[in-house]
């Protein structure tokens, strides 16, 4: 029997239908979908939460954030970070292996970050393991435990304890990896096709773009499509910028190399002619190009060529954005994002011609593909967790400070007005969001790679 009923006259069906349905829910898990307006009967001491005219669909899955804890949780932590995504509607977040301390490299590290984690979560948590010279015999003990995959930094990932990774690296790893399930995410960046900027001034928006320029990710993801093609384990661009690199992917993949890309909601909504001088809290890695690439980037995803959007969410403490000096080369580079990427997302989605069906494929299903959670996330019906986010998609906000949940409140998006507005979230039948209040316990549980229930 039914211990919750979730109802509503827009539920989002596994088909991508909108239509008047009820959702029955048993221990966390959706037991049966009724479709109709007949359905609204009421059963017998079993709550039912009513959702009226709003939009019932699949929750969020956020495949990219940086937490952050242990070791810098005055940077972020999991109980600012799951309160956020609640907010923002997401279900479930996969944890980026840095920039915690210690980095997750080794199974002892993996254990570590859960046991920190542990009873902290307002949403369900898998995690990222990370690729460093050296540390191949260490992935197939992560793999065994559930681990959702592996990333790895092709140049300096910003703190000494994630080194970036060589040709050589990768060939041990790769070795490592075939014959499993798992999949391996680069930041696609190399050094050598950089400009020389230092005699230009820091706090032009414009040095720093020079300093990151095209060449660096496409001569990156070359080497990633090489490596993919040569061992044929699935492999993952995040964070693509550079949208001179689309060619080199579609090639890829023509020659049968298993892989996927990602874009991040910072390329899609902000451009490098509108960031003003000074002003760091745009500054990531890689960085924000023109609108022309935007726009590029767009096409790309109504192609197909890029599969997914999610929020690289990667915060730090106020004083290392350097927001006083407006130094681009010295800040920290890094976007907070996580709160409002269903809504930054949908706001710019609709001017591309974008669909609800859209925000579906490219922010439930496919993250949760590729954090290894199809048997769990991503859609609505029989035998899924009963993850929902409840929304308007034609309600507006304004962000301010006060409304935000990451513990540090520093974001380019301050003072913008965006559309669809997050009512409630729940995860596994529990609401742990409703109008701006969070559920009074952390509810969120650890999700291990294609483990079954």
């Amino acid at each position: 029997m039914a211990t919750v009923v979730v109802r509503g006259n827009r539920v989002f069906l596994e088909n991508g239908d909108v239509v008047p349905a009820t959702v029955l829910v048993k221990d966390g898990t959706i037991e049966e979908v009724r479709t109709g307006q007949a359905c609204e009967a009421e059963i017998p001491g079993v709550p039912v939460i009513d959702c009226h005219d709003l939009l019932v669909m699949p929750g969020i899955v956020d495949s990219h954030v940086h937490v952050n804890e242990p070791g810098r949780t005055d940077w972020e932590g999991y109980e600012t970070a799951t309160k956020a995504a609640a907010a923002g509607g997401i279900t479930t977040i996969t944890d980026m292996p840095l920039n915690s301390i210690p980095s997750t490299t080794t199974m002892d590290a993996f254990n570590f970050k859960m046991e920190h984690a542990k009873n902290q979560c307002y949403v369900d948590v898998a995690f990222w393991g990370g690729v460093v010279p050296g540390n191949q015999f260490e992935l197939k003990p992560m793999i065994n435990a559930g681990i959702a995959g592996f990333k790895c930094f092709l140049i300096f990932s910003g703190v000494d304890e994630f080194p970036h990774v060589t040709e050589d690296d990768l060939h041990k790893a790769m070795k490592q990896l075939q014959g499993t399930d798992s999949v391996l995410l680069f930041h696609a960046e190399v050094d050598g096709t950089e400009p020389d900027v230092s005699s230009l001034d820091p706090i032009q928006y414009d040095t720093f773009l020079k300093s990151r320029p095209c060449s660096m990710e496409n001569e990156a993801i070359k080497l990633v499509a090489k490596v993919c093609l040569q061992y044929k384990v699935p492999c993952h661009i995040v964070h693509l910028s550079s949208s001179e690199a689309l060619p080199i992917i579609q090639e890829a993949r023509a020659q049968g190399a298993p892989l996927t890309v990602e874009t991040c909601h910072h390329y899609l909504s902000l451009a490098a002619e509108t960031i003003p001088n000074g002003a760091t809290q745009y500054k990531c890695c890689p960085p924000i190009r023109e609108q022309s690439n935007q726009d590029k980037l767009w096409q790309a995803i109504k192609s197909g060529d890029i599969d997914m959007v999610v929020s690289d969410h990667s915060p730090c403490t106020a004083n290392l954005k350097l927001l006083e000096q407006g130094d681009f080369m010295a800040a920290w580079g890094g976007i907070s994002s996580l709160q409002f990427g269903l809504s930054l997302f949908w706001t710019n989605a609709q001017k591309h011609g974008f669909s609800l069906q859209d925000v579906h494929r490219l922010m439930c299903q496919q993250t949760a593909k590729l954090s290894g959670l199809t048997n769990r996330k991503g859609c609505i019906k029989e035998g899924m967790d009963a993850d929902f986010v409840v929304w308007d998609p034609s309600g507006h906000l304004k962000i301010d400070k006060s409304m935000i949940e990451h513990k540090n409140k520093v974001t380019p998006y301050l003072g913008q007005t965006l559309q669809g507005v997050v009512h409630k979230t729940i995860v596994r039948g529990n609401v742990v969001f409703d109008k701006g209040v969070h559920s009074e316990k952390a509810l969120g549980q650890f999700m291990f790679r294609n483990h079954q229930k």
